[in-house]
């Protein structure tokens, strides 16, 4: 009944180490501009990307790097994203897979999409990989892949990259004071190995991926 996760734990982490309360709140997502300038929330923080909205929040530097890979079944016979030409390839609904297999500017990923035999949008991740005993193929981010890889050793991560993007924390445009206090401590955190111990307790979390650091 609790909400968990490696964002929500840096974020305890932070509020526990400059004495402020945190509130975990679930929100419409089509609504989160709507919550964030009216005050409901003070951040947006979960897996949120920054490429593309960048002139849209006042925003932290990136704190993890994304990566959009290919899922597939051990014994689908499916080494590499070549091998997806005729396949049926599943995508979750408005996500940044979809994007970038979408994308037109990118023409090699483009002409692999084109290669598939088709690109179905399903509403989650969960009914995806249900398909991969069926022999299709499911384009994810690399987190939720990992994560379901450590639950069932039949899920195999193509070492093909689809887009790379990278995650930051979200305020309300020219709210400077509270991302940088945020931003602050999550460099300590870096600094005393506070970050990389609360990665090692999520499979999702790839800490060559971390890249919080006061260079930014």
């Amino acid at each position: 009944g609790e909400y968990v996760g490696f964002d929500l734990d840096l974020a305890q982490e932070v509020c526990d180490r400059n004495g402020w309360e945190i509130v975990k709140t679930p929100i419409d997502w089509d609504a989160k501009n709507i919550e964030l300038n009216g005050g409901s929330i003070d951040c947006i923080w979960n897996g949120f990307t920054m490429n593309g909205r960048e002139d849209d929040y006042t925003w932290t530097p990136a704190y993890i790097n994304n990566t959009q890979v290919f899922a597939v079944n051990k014994n689908s016979g499916i080494k590499k994203a070549a091998d997806l030409a005729g396949k049926n390839v599943l995508v979750q609904a408005d996500s940044s897979a979809l994007a970038a297999l979408q994308d037109e500017e990118n023409t090699d990923i483009k002409a692999l999409a084109d290669s598939f035999g088709s690109l179905t949008q399903v509403p989650d991740y969960e009914s995806a990989l249900m398909e991969l005993e069926a022999g299709s193929a499911v384009a994810m981010d690399e987190g939720v892949a990992l994560t379901k890889q450590a639950q069932n050793d039949n899920i195999v991560i193509l070492d093909d990259v689809i887009s790379q993007e990278q995650y930051g924390i979200a305020f309300k445009k020219g709210n400077d004071e509270l991302r940088d206090q945020v931003w602050s401590t999550l460099l300590e955190m870096e600094k005393d190995g506070t970050v990389d111990k609360i990665a090692a307790k999520y499979p999702s979390i790839n800490t060559a991926n971390i890249c919080i650091s006061d260079n930014e």
